[in-house]
């Protein structure tokens, strides 16, 4: 009984392990699910920067952005969090188009203004949107089904 478990187990295994790789090998205009959003941190709207910034410093995140007065950025190992003090009123779910996650400009990504449009065709409108004609960093919002906010934010010119 155990030798068949066993067997279907990593039988089970195997085959997510395939799939996966499959979903990896997907073409870059396979649909919704291979949109390539960027680099991914969490925007926290704090009432205090000082005081978000050293409880975050205690739990191991590290500075390595910002302005020090209304916003800091910090990361622990593949975490970053944005910690903004008065900028919004909501934590914000913020994908960076175009940047690695120590802000390098990468040579190949989907640029915001056509991800806005490939989330459009999959019928979800923006609240703020990207000006379709514009070449430069631009961005757009929408909202989860939920009311989270979530910013697609490109700091770099279309590739």
């Amino acid at each position: 009984m155990r030798r068949t478990t066993l067997t279907l187990l990593v039988g089970a295994l195997a085959g997510a392990s395939l799939a996966m790789a499959a979903r990896q090998d997907a073409p870059a205009d396979g649909g919704p699910h291979t949109m390539r959003l960027g680099n991914f941190s969490v925007s926290l709207a704090v009432k205090d920067l000082a005081a978000s910034r050293a409880f975050y410093e205690k739990l191991g995140f590290s500075l390595v952005g910002g302005d020090e007065k209304g916003y800091v950025i910090l990361q622990n190992e593949t975490s970053t969090i944005g910690l903004f003090q008065g900028m919004f009123d909501r934590n914000i779910l913020t994908f960076n188009p175009g940047w690695d996650r120590n802000t390098n400009t990468l040579a190949d990504f989907d640029d915001v203004r056509e991800l806005q449009e490939r989330v459009r065709a999959q019928g979800i409108e923006p609240v703020v949107s990207a000006d379709p004609d514009s070449t430069g960093p631009a961005s757009f919002v929408i909202v989860d089904p939920d009311g989270n906010p979530i910013l697609i934010d490109q700091h770099v010119a279309k590739p």
